[in-house]
């Protein structure tokens, strides 16, 4: 098929970007003509294929940087104009945009969000929400993309996203497919943990004995990095050897400042973006992503693959896949800091720990990239 992939910016730091990297690696790798359409991409836009190079035709999408909702509609707009020029099979889109055959709701449904961040944003921010217009733009590209008459499948990936969008949008059910992320076993694999734990630590100045929890992720606020943080000084008082590293893209200073205050910097190690994702799981006992709120977490797929067992909130999809201190924890809210403490550290002191990072290893396997593709390739075959 001549598939068509539409993305904003197309890097390798997030976990989201991680996920259509693979996809496009897949799908060229079975014969499939793979057009990418995008704003921004990385300078080295060739697919390493099982050790080959094999083009994929990217495209360049205009838009307007600034101000914010003019970014988000000028893409839309501008994608759609290049789109009408070819000819595809598919048309698969990770954005909310006005020409496709497929949406896959990645970042789920702006409405909810705005929801669920409602319940964490001070109350003079909570009346901009309706007026901002970057809130606007947004719902309107929403509203009208699962209204268009273009567009054949969705693809949700939780069902909690499936009954985000039928709820607030009435989106028939049969039009919503529920598609978990997949992940590559063989990358995020817990073999990874004899080959980058102590060798990884010892470059980050942390003791081979020390108890690690990892944050990942960009946009720190709504994947919770602040609770965390806040959780930490209990953590550091039950558990004194304990790090917390922090990876991702987003300004640091408030967060650093925030560890200072709290007499903790000491036990924090922020890096920045990274494209080390798999040395870093290997190297951690916990993952930890009290998020406000998301569709699906790859980061936290790819650390249960390699045998880290995972903390999240209920407002994350993956939470439909860990049993609560079996193979992993969940907590009610991103608010709930005393919870965030009490299950790390009761996590600390389990012994069962080798148990519940094997369990999670179980529970991703499901998720083999291979067979998401298969199930995603069904759809494609449905639609065209």
């Amino acid at each position: 098929m001549k598939i068509g992939l539409v993305r904003k910016t197309y890097n390798p730091y997030g976990g989201a970007e991680r996920y259509l990297a693979q996809l496009i690696d897949r799908l060229s790798e079975q014969g499939h003509e793979i057009h990418v359409f995008a704003h921004h991409w990385e300078a080295n836009v060739q697919v390493h294929l099982r050790g080959k190079e094999k083009s994929v035709v990217f495209h360049r999408v205009s838009s307007i940087p600034s101000p914010s909702f003019l970014e988000a509609l000028s893409f839309a707009y501008f994608s759609k104009r290049l789109l009408e020029e070819g000819t595809f099979d598919i048309i698969h889109s990770f954005e909310r945009t006005l020409y496709q055959d497929i949406y896959r709701a990645g970042d789920g449904c702006h409405r909810e969000w705005l929801i669920q961040r409602k319940k964490m944003d001070p109350w003079i921010k909570r009346l901009s929400h309706p007026v901002n217009p970057l809130h606007r733009s947004l719902l309107f590209l929403e509203k009208r993309l699962f209204q268009s008459a273009r567009l054949k499948k969705i693809m949700a990936n939780s069902q909690r996203g499936k009954e985000d969008i039928i709820r607030h949008y009435g989106v028939p059910p049969e039009k919503i497919e529920v598609i978990y992320n997949g992940v590559d076993l063989d990358v995020f694999h817990p073999r990874n943990v004899a080959l980058y734990r102590n060798p990884l630590r010892e470059e980050l100045g942390v003791d081979p004995e020390a108890y690690v929890i990892l944050f990942l992720g960009s946009g720190f606020w709504r994947k919770g990095l602040d609770s965390l943080i806040a959780s930490f000084p209990k953590i550091k008082k039950e558990i004194p050897q304990a790090y917390l590293i922090v990876a991702g893209k987003d300004r640091t200073h408030e967060y650093r400042e925030r560890a200072v205050q709290l007499s903790v910097e000491n036990g924090i190690r922020f890096l920045g973006p990274t494209q080390r994702a798999k040395e870093l799981y290997a190297a951690s006992d916990l993952f930890a992503l009290p998020t406000i709120y998301d569709p699906f977490s790859n980061a936290c797929l790819e650390a249960m693959a390699t045998g880290i067992p995972v903390l999240t909130t209920l407002q994350n999809g993956i939470a439909e896949l860990i049993r609560d201190g079996e193979n992993g924890f969940l907590i009610s809210g991103p608010k709930e800091r005393r919870q965030i403490g009490e299950k790390i550290i009761a996590h600390f002191h389990s012994d069962k720990k080798r148990e519940m990072g094997r369990k999670a290893r179980e529970s991703s396997l499901p998720l083999d990239m291979n067979l998401v593709i298969h199930r995603m390739l069904q759809v494609y075959e449905s639609v065209r």
